[in-house]
């Protein structure tokens, strides 16, 4: 079975407010579908396994864009190690250079 992160209430817990209301089932279903195209471009295909797909495992779009988001870390994360020509390259673009990319994609826009 594929890990789809159903332990994640155990490290996160319940209850706490949730500051993606705004996105319906039917985005997160989108988003999960760009990050499995994306997943799939990097190593071996992700399950069809959304809701109302032909092996629905019953876990939300939600769960699956943040289980699939993971995997695609993973899979990028590989693609460094992959291309990096030392251990040191790969450590500087995996840790500095990607803080930056994320630093970038978390200010404000406008």
């Amino acid at each position: 079975m594929d890990d789809h992160g159903d332990d994640f209430s155990v490290w996160v817990g319940d209850g706490q407010p949730d500051p993606y209301a705004y996105r319906t089932e039917e985005d997160w279903a989108t988003i999960a579908g760009y990050v499995r195209h994306s997943a799939n471009k990097l190593g071996q295909p992700l399950p069809l396994c959304l809701p109302g797909e032909p092996k629905a495992c019953g876990r939300s779009a939600r769960q699956h864009v943040m289980a699939w988001g993971a995997e695609l870390k993973a899979r990028a994360q590989r693609v460094i190690e992959d291309a990096a020509p030392s251990p040191a390259h790969a450590a500087y673009a995996s840790g500095p250079l990607y803080q930056s990319h994320l630093a970038a994609l978390r200010a404000p826009q406008g």
